[in-house]
């Protein structure tokens, strides 16, 4: 009982993940299958042709294709404005500010049913075709509120001694934001990108309201439930996975290289120092 009061929340941690992730071992392991039917939902033989033949199926990598041109140009788009609108937020004192602090959190408090059916009615008021242009308008809508909370957040918890160390050392507000602020923000910028990318390539609600005859990744997924989805959507999906896991571990790898070449840098100069 001692043990297991003072390991209690590893314990719990550990399944919580399990929890999660076994949903994604199961659509990575139906990959490899070969189903007998129509339906693949459970195992029958090992087979590589879904992976040799992605595009195989009618739909499939065109949807996946649109969902990913979609998800890089509402992403680009909503971190560059929720950027400008965090640093407006924590830098600037103007009137307005506190609603607009609140407004920004209704896109995120709102269903997405509610959103999508809203912006449905405006475009359909304004005789504005349904297609691409409104699913990208609609993504960038819900997105931007996600990246002005991350990015707010990162330059809240930034150091304001730093950037007046460069002032002092004269440089301009110029060279002090591309030299200081913009490098330590960063990390939070591209947090807050992978976060409306995948939020983005993730949304069917809003989506399907406004995408008129286009066809997205999870709508394709969503029509072809009906009929029985075929192999190749849980090899993309199973691709999406390890890209995204790899990105993850990426900058896990190269903050921890940072944080070990900060942590001898006094190490060395004091060496020098003494020499």
């Amino acid at each position: 009982m001692r043990w297991l009061r003072r390991n209690l929340v590893g314990i719990v941690a550990v399944a919580v993940l399990v929890y999660l992730f076994i949903p994604i071992a199961v659509i990575m392991v139906l990959s490899f299958n070969k189903p007998a039917g129509k339906y693949n939902l459970s195992w029958n033989e090992f087979s590589l042709d879904a992976w040799t033949n992605l595009c195989g199926v009618p739909g499939v990598c065109a949807s996946f294709m649109t969902s990913i041109q979609i998800g890089v140009i509402s992403t680009i788009v909503a971190t560059i404005l929720g950027s400008m609108i965090a640093f407006a937020l924590v830098r600037y004192r103007f009137r307005g500010r506190s609603t607009t602090n609140l407004l920004i959190f209704l896109p995120m408090a709102t269903p997405e049913v509610v959103m999508g059916a809203s912006l449905l009615a405006l475009f359909l008021n304004l005789r504005f075709p349904l297609g691409e242009v409104t699913v990208i308008i609609a993504h960038i809508m819900f997105i931007i509120s996600f990246v002005v909370v991350t990015v707010k957040a990162r330059l809240q918890g930034l150091d304001p001694r730093l950037e007046e160390a460069a002032r002092d050392l004269y440089a301009n507000p110029r060279a002090v934001f591309r030299y200081v602020t913009f490098p330590l923000v960063l990390p939070g910028i591209l947090g807050a990108a992978l976060l409306g990318f995948s939020l983005s390539f993730d949304d069917f609600i809003i989506s399907f309201f406004n995408a008129g005859t286009l066809v997205t990744f999870p709508i394709y997924i969503w029509g072809a439930a009906q009929r029985g989805i075929p192999v190749q959507v849980n090899a993309l999906a199973t691709i999406v996975f390890l890209v995204a896991l790899a990105i993850v571990l990426s900058a896990q790898l190269a903050s921890h290289r940072k944080r070990r070449a900060l942590e001898r840098t006094p190490i060395q100069m004091d060496t020098l120092s003494r020499s």
